[in-house]
């Protein structure tokens, strides 16, 4: 496991974000910088420094003159690095089935759009990540690594950029989601066959086939990431 290293305002904030998706009360009550200050033995300067970090995860609204509040949590961001590592682990797990709802509604989209708009960069690119992926089916970190950056060029290919940052700013629930379907067994040499397929849909440019491969491919995962969840309550 990879050791983060956190500043004190990110560590304060952190402890108080899980206390919010904790709370199932209704009456959370954000504290005041005061009051956290006390709390952790902090200065005023880091407790206000943690309630901007919070603030720009969409978890609380401050506002000149008034208490902090607790914004709604269908409101947060999730999609931050920081919110996945602060939520409680069964809230991860469901967040990790909605992303896979998400992606089956999108990714199969984007394979079809891609498959019109790629350029021939676009397919050497997808044809040395597809054939480097074999050689890493014992590696699961290396292989995550490509196949993240397979379907993210699959989605750069579209030429659209709200997509691209989408995705890429899902990159660390993405990663989180491979680190369990990567673990049924054989799940990579599979993985492997269906992106070899996905690329020669593309390389076809055959939209139709694309979309349904792909989501073919990300309905398999699903019936992976269920069976993980179930194993684990």
């Amino acid at each position: 496991m990879d050791v983060k290293l956190r500043t004190l305002p990110t560590q304060v904030a952190g402890v108080l974000a899980r206390r919010f998706a904790s709370d199932n009360s209704g009456t959370t009550q954000v504290p005041s910088e005061q009051e956290i200050s006390v709390e952790f033995g902090v200065s005023r300067a880091v407790a206000r420094e943690a309630l901007k970090i919070l603030s720009a995860l969409d978890m609380v609204d401050i506002a000149q003159g008034r208490r902090v509040t607790l914004r709604p949590r269908a409101e947060w961001n999730y999609l931050s690095p920081l919110v996945i590592e602060w939520l409680p682990p069964a809230q991860v797990r469901k967040l990790l089935r909605e992303l896979h709802e998400a992606r089956l509604i999108f990714e199969p989209a984007i394979a079809a759009q891609a498959a019109q708009s790629l350029t021939e960069a676009d397919l050497i690119r997808l044809h040395e990540l597809v054939e480097a992926m074999p050689a890493s089916e014992n590696d699961p970190d290396r292989y995550l690594e490509l196949d993240l950056e397979f379907h993210m060029t699959i989605c750069r290919a579209t030429r659209n950029r709200i997509l691209a940052r989408f995705m890429f700013s899902a990159r660390s629930w993405l990663t989180a989601s491979r680190r369990i379907t990567n673990r049924a067994p054989q799940a990579l040499p599979h993985a492997t066959k269906r992106h070899w397929l996905i690329y020669e849909a593309l390389a076809a440019r055959d939209p139709k086939r694309a979309e349904t491969i792909m989501r073919e491919h990300l309905m398999r995962n699903t019936v992976f990431a269920t069976i993980d969840d179930e194993d684990g309550q």
